[in-house]
């Protein structure tokens, strides 16, 4: 079966809520989304996370990378960076890198962030790097999409993004919403185009 894999890692949960968004936006154009997060890192070397979560999305392998159509890949911000989990599972993926499993497939990128002026895209920017390495197609959000000229929070054109504001407490705005399932739409549609050549 093919499918789009959202991969990302959450630690308040709007990050996964927005996961969940852009795959209702790929199913939507008759595409299986399959939704994967990576486990925390420990700052204890002792410690590991278990191979299978106690709640939520199950963690993401390598071949469920390497055998899909094409990438949504969301972090939350970290100093107008990706959260060094996501960066741990992508440092894993040398032989799929040079065995090009993701050359010149489709990716795009989600973030979240509790400051409105945190870091949001150089945060998506971040991601960017490593899959450019893999030969992957970066997918924006272009302006045609108007919610992009309206949103009061998140929403830019390297992704869509969330303002999770002080608290973290922020829901996803209707702004926010429209531009995820956008951003899974443009996804799928350019991964179908793609794999039918």
């Amino acid at each position: 079966m093919s499918y789009l894999l959202v991969l990302y890692y959450s630690s308040g949960g709007r990050t996964r809520d927005l996961a969940h968004l852009i795959a209702k936006g790929i199913e939507s154009e008759g595409v299986e989304a399959l939704i994967r997060a990576v486990p925390k890192v420990s700052a204890n070397n002792e410690s590991t996370e278990s191979v299978v979560p106690d709640e939520g999305d199950c963690y993401a392998t390598i071949e469920e990378l390497e055998n899909s159509l094409g990438l949504a890949v969301g972090s939350p911000t970290r100093f107008g960076n990706m959260a060094a989990p996501l960066k741990y599972f992508i440092d894993q993926t040398s032989n799929c890198w040079m065995n090009g499993k993701l050359a010149s497939k489709p990716v795009s990128f989600f973030t979240s962030s509790s400051s409105l002026h945190g870091g949001q895209e150089s945060t998506l920017l971040s991601m960017m790097i490593p899959f450019l390495h893999h030969g992957m197609l970066v997918v924006g959000l272009p302006y045609s999409e108007v919610e992009l000229l309206r949103t009061q929070s998140g929403g830019t054109p390297y992704g869509v993004s969330h303002w999770d504001g002080e608290g973290n407490n922020n829901q996803i705005s209707q702004s926010e919403q429209s531009l995820a399932l956008a951003q899974g739409k443009r996804l799928a549609v350019l991964a179908q185009k793609l794999n039918r050549e």
